[in-house]
């Protein structure tokens, strides 16, 4: 990366929407930028774009910076298969409002659906196609909605991995200085990352993996006794040497113990790429064997073939004939444990764990496309795999392939108030006095490793669903530090709160509502010339319902 880059935007239109828009990149502007704001925003994620354009609509200077060359996270990452109305069980969709809202509505006018869209949210419909896109269109929607907010966006503008990148007076950041030297001077800093390096290097404590159960008289976190959701339906042999444990075990399996269940660990729910694939031949770009491809590595899709499994195939699920292919089930392209050391990982480090998940996800695909044996053990499973392809329109400067794989967990803050598994408990009477946005997802975490368990492979950490949750008000002062380690910072996407927790707050829709809130916050603690934390939350909600967010669900 050579520096940063402020960027203008050209959208070019189209009527079928395949060819995504270009961004001109114009490095005369920053020559001498303006690096004074009243807001500086640090993540471009969807959380990021929010804040800064409710910041901007308050009459705010705003800054954006996006450490890498995208704005918008993982929805232009491939994640277009938002979970909105997509379960039987519960409706979702009456918890957005606001931005988050809007957002969809602008993706409803890109195909031509706002009527049909409006529609569904007065009738209270669920439609969860309605609520679907394809990354190049997420990317078109936001590029233009903080355009027309008149949001400052730098693109490549990564902090300096040091503790002189965040200069603090008096318990507030002055300014922030990038890798290449570049400093921005704010009044609020927003930690927008998922990652929460601006929180770190600012000195507020955060957090990874799971807590003890013990530690916030919890029952679903730490280590799982028991894991059913996503469990192998078959018997799978994991040592090299079937049925022999000293021989070692074969690739995605950790050689380690359960340990004890309910204690903590530094353990983090998988990650993987939100692949965006195509049937249509016309727009296809094939599998092909990645460099380093070792046949070795897929040796238990070749045994839970044997043991009579049925393994995945893509689906449309996102307009125009494209999948959003997510990892889940039993055995996918959800890689347990191979992520631990990302979150608190420097950048070299984190660069090459995703370069690991890509290297092997591109091989998977190419296994079971081209591998003999496969087609051999399940040859309709091969001839579906090879009808499809990565779709050439999408991510056209990464040869098809997602540019940032599916961070679902990283860093959380702790702070003076934690969000835990009580606040989800339908029986429970946790009492949020300040709520900003409506947490309406169930608790949902992935497994974090794949372990031996009586000879066989076992997926060992997924909690979802079941009839115990409820939605939630987020408390805003879950997304403030404390007080005595930082007075002008927020964040919406690494909220304080428990691991089992933050499973129900971590979906993109959520994580724009709370964007919303913290760019309203920081607007208000400006105006009123305090700190973060005290900031008047009359005042705040008052702004937050006027602009159309759902703070509570009322039941």
């Amino acid at each position: 990366m050579n520096g940063f880059n402020a960027i203008s935007i050209t959208v070019m239109l189209t009527l079928n929407f395949v060819s995504p828009f270009h961004l001109e990149l114009e490095g005369n502007e920053l020559q001498q930028p303006n690096k004074q704001f009243d807001v500086v925003v640090y993540g471009g994620t969807a959380a990021g774009v929010t804040a800064a354009i409710q910041a901007a609509k308050l009459g705010k200077q705003v800054a954006l910076l996006e450490p890498t060359q995208h704005i918008g996270g993982i929805n232009v990452e491939g994640l277009g298969g938002t979970d909105i109305d997509n379960h039987s069980e519960f409706q979702n969709s009456i918890g957005l409002g606001g931005l988050a809202l809007e957002f969809y509505a602008r993706i409803a006018i890109e195909y031509n659906r706002l009527d049909e869209w409006k529609e569904a949210n007065k009738l209270k419909l669920k439609k969860p196609e309605l609520w679907r896109f394809e990354p190049h269109i997420a990317e078109k929607v936001i590029l233009a909605w903080l355009k027309e907010s008149d949001v400052s966006i730098f693109v490549g503008a990564r902090l300096a991995e040091s503790k002189k990148s965040v200069t603090k007076r008096q318990g507030k950041i002055v300014n922030i200085t990038l890798e290449q030297g570049e400093r921005f001077f704010g009044e609020v800093f927003i930690d927008a990352t998922i990652e929460g390096d601006l929180l770190k290097w600012s000195g507020v404590s955060t957090t990874t993996g799971r807590e003890a159960n013990s530690q916030y008289r919890e029952e679903l976190n730490g280590i799982r006794a028991n894991t059913t959701h996503g469990q192998f339906l078959v018997a799978v042999d994991p040592f090299v040497t079937p049925g022999s444990p000293k021989s070692g075990v074969i690739p995605t399996i950790q050689d380690e113990p359960l340990g004890k269940p309910g204690e903590g660990d530094n353990r983090l729910q998988a990650y993987c790429f939100r692949v965006c694939l195509t049937k249509d031949s016309s727009n296809q770009i094939p599998f092909v064997k990645p460099p380093g491809y070792d046949r070795k590595n897929y040796e238990i899709y070749l045994r839970y073939l044997r043991a009579g499994g049925k393994l995945y195939t893509p689906r449309v699920n996102i307009p125009n004939n494209k999948t959003d292919l997510n990892g889940g089930a039993d055995l996918s392209h959800n890689l347990y444990g191979m992520n631990d050391g990302y979150p608190n990982g420097n950048y070299s480090k984190r660069e090459k764990i995703y370069q690991e998940h890509k290297r092997f996800t591109q091989g998977l695909f190419y296994f079971l496309t081209h591998d003999v044996e496969v087609g051999n053990l399940a040859p309709g499973l091969q001839r579906e795999w090879r009808s499809w392809g990565l779709a050439k329109d999408e991510f056209i400067d990464n040869d098809g392939w997602p540019r940032q794989f599916y961070v679902r967990d990283a860093r959380r803050m702790i702070s003076d108030y934690v969000i835990t598994e009580h606040h989800a408990k339908k029986n429970e009477g946790v009492k949020v006095e300040d709520p900003v946005a409506v947490a309406f997802w169930p608790p949902d975490v992935h497994s974090v490793r794949r372990i031996v368990i009586d000879g066989k492979a076992y997926n060992e950490g997924f909690v979802f669903g079941g009839n115990w949750w409820k939605p939630f008000g987020i408390s805003f002062r879950a997304l403030t530090p404390r007080v005595s380690e930082c007075k002008n910072l927020l964040t919406p996407t690494c909220p304080s709160s428990s691991h089992i927790a933050y499973g129900a707050i971590r979906i993109e829709w959520t994580f724009m509502a709370l964007g919303q809130a913290v760019g309203a916050a920081a607007s208000m603690a400006i105006d009123q010339q305090c700190d973060v934390q005290d900031i008047k939350y009359s005042a705040l909600k008052a702004t937050l319902l006027n602009d159309g967010q759902v703070i509570e669900i009322l039941e």
